[in-house]
């Protein structure tokens, strides 16, 4: 049921999934060079909006320190769905260009490419970005609860 604690806590993690993307990206290019990021920050936004309206928005409503829970919850379900996607993404573009061997090698490389893609998570700016991003989410979605049912 759509609630405006929903909206502003998809709307608040779409932006951090953005935000998050757009840091990333200068770390992803001064360590690999890669520069041709396709949709990361779309697919990104498109993950937070979802994470937000179905992990935070829902537990809205609760108080604020369950708020700062719910937020974190949040924040790290738009991190590992990230991941996952953006390693399978790039799995079929490397199964396309038959570097792998089979299936078994494919799905694999899926796990090694969320390893490696977290490597660049790891990083003061980012956890201050991801972690204070889905902190707010949470507090903005607690505040919309209570300010409008």
């Amino acid at each position: 049921m759509p609630t405006a604690a929903r909206l502003v806590a998809a709307i608040v993690l779409a932006a951090v999934g953005w935000f998050a993307s757009e840091l990333v990206k200068p770390l992803i290019e001064a360590q690999t060079g890669r520069t041709e990021f396709g949709g990361l920050s779309l697919i990104n936004l498109v993950l937070g909006a979802l994470c937000g309206w179905i992990v935070i928005g829902k537990r809205a409503g609760r108080g604020y320190s369950a708020a700062i829970g719910n937020g974190l919850t949040g924040g790290a379900a738009l991190v590992f769905w990230a991941l996952f996607v953006q390693a399978v993404r790039e799995m079929v573009d490397r199964s396309l260009a038959r570097r792998y061997d089979g299936p078994v090698e494919a799905i694999a490389g899926v796990f090694e490419l969320i390893v490696e893609y977290g490597a660049f998570l790891v990083n003061t700016q980012m956890l201050v970005a991801l972690v204070g991003g889905a902190i707010l989410a949470g507090l903005a979605s607690e505040f919309a609860a209570g300010r409008w049912r």
